[in-house]
């Protein structure tokens, strides 16, 4: 069986491997979080946060297919499973049933928080083990932070 070999130095791969992990695992949790959010909230302004949590879900699953592609490039096998995402996610649990509008913004609000705190470690954990990795993780905390801020904007 071939086995993908990685030009960088085996500690520096170690960080940069749970720096990729972690970031697809918040990914992958940030983008299903949204989508539970997404079915369940109700109130006034349904349809527009209904529309906003759905560009959430596209940017966590881009960037998360994007962290797993980076970490087989490496030769880190990346683990994306539902019992991996549920054990390691940075992200609190999701509350079940309907959520109004307010709270279900106030969720995400909370869930970006989380993940853009930690996709910022990791940004400068990989800064001198892999510029490349660092790269990616800035590119994702820019598109998380956005988000972000529209969330908060939503609630004023």
């Amino acid at each position: 069986m071939y086995v993908v070999k990685s030009p960088l130095p085996d500690a520096d791969l170690k960080t940069v491997a749970e720096a990729l992990q972690g970031a697809l695992v918040d990914l992958v949790d940030l983008s299903l979080v949204a989508k539970q959010v997404h079915w369940n909230v109700i109130g006034p302004r349904f349809r527009s946060i209904h529309l906003q949590l759905d560009d959430v879900v596209d940017t966590a699953r881009l960037h998360s297919d994007t962290v797993a592609e980076r970490a087989a490039t490496l030769g880190v096998s990346p683990d994306g499973r539902a019992v991996t995402v549920a054990n390691t996610s940075g992200i609190g649990e999701t509350a079940a049933g309907w959520i109004q509008d307010k709270d279900a913004v106030g969720m995400l609000v909370t869930a970006l928080g989380a993940v853009i705190s930690r996709m910022r470690e990791r940004v400068e954990s990989t800064a001198d083990a892999d510029p490349v990795s660092q790269d990616i993780f800035i590119g994702i905390t820019a598109d998380l932070e956005k988000h972000h801020w529209m969330f908060q904007a939503e609630n004023g």
